[in-house]
């Protein structure tokens, strides 16, 4: 259209009724003082080509005279489209992250059979904890990816240990507490979004200090690990072990709410109570 074939026309002129309406609406509040920030989108020259264009309308002051109307239209298509390209590669990044915690999962379980399914139980329960507590959702997927492989370090333990069926001497435990820092070791070199490492290599450490590897207390511990470190209990307890049958999930819960606030979290059991008593079941059991 000439740009000189517009002087002297109004919205009315130019747009259909209902989008004329909409577009003198926008100008009254810029005659009002008001700064419009819109952005459109429009499909593009070739099939299924898609343009995007940031607009923008604003009062021009003039001393004794009526307001003006400016606008400035930009072409923010190239934006949009390198946008699209990160998405894209993020959500390719996610899927690979999800395929490598899939398989030092399958690999801990592997090396541990008794254990099978543990991980991903204590992972969605952790999970649920977390959003009962309205923990961000980034965070939730920090503590559910360390719920996946928090046992991967046992895969440095003796097989025979981790399959014994009587109860282990205290030099058999002291090996199986090596498996949150062999874990440590393990994933510390891989860049996650997350601090996955920490939360494993602290998710045996207690309020009081009686935990390991580290004996760390309260704040010391990290949010996720006091999640993860709920969640691992509840879910060893009420399980089945090669040396002992399953508790059940009444003991397991008794044996957090007795001793909340001095080796748990307060806040974290109180929000794995809530979710069990709304009535959550372990995944299997």
């Amino acid at each position: 259209m000439d740009p000189e074939s517009l002087i002297g026309k109004t919205s009315a002129d130019l747009w259909s009724p209902e989008i004329a309406e909409a577009v003198m609406a926008k100008e009254k509040e810029v005659l009002q003082g008001q700064i419009i920030r819109e952005e459109s989108e429009r499909p593009g020259r070739a099939p299924g080509e898609k343009t995007w264009r940031l607009n923008y309308r604003f009062p021009i002051h003039r001393k004794g005279k009526p307001l003006l109307i400016g606008g400035i239209s930009v072409d923010v298509t190239e934006i949009h489209r390198t946008k699209e390209e990160l998405e894209k590669t993020t959500e390719k990044l996610r899927h690979a992250l999800g395929a490598i915690i899939l398989t030092l999962s399958t690999v801990a379980e592997i090396r541990d059979p008794y254990t099978a399914g543990h991980q991903r139980r204590v992972s969605d329960l952790a999970r649920s904890i977390a959003q009962e507590m309205e923990i961000s959702p980034d965070v939730i997927d920090g503590i559910r990816l360390a719920g996946m492989i928090h046992d991967v370090g046992k895969i440095s333990i003796p097989a025979e240990i981790l399959s014994k069926p009587t109860t282990l001497t205290e030099i058999e435990l002291s090996l199986i507490r090596i498996h949150s820092q062999a874990a440590f070791d393990i994933l510390e070199k891989i860049d996650f979004p997350w601090p996955i490492a920490d939360i494993i290599h602290q998710h045996h450490e207690r309020l009081d200090g009686s935990g390991y590897p580290r004996g760390l207390k309260n704040d010391e511990i990290c949010l996720e690990a006091r999640v993860l470190a709920v969640a691992d209990v509840v879910e060893a307890m009420a399980s089945h072990r090669p040396y002992r049958p399953g508790l059940g999930q009444d003991a397991a819960l008794a044996e957090i709410a007795a001793n909340r606030g001095r080796l748990y979290d307060e806040k974290v059991v109180d929000a794995c109570l809530k979710v069990f008593a709304a009535g959550y079941r372990l995944p299997g059991n």
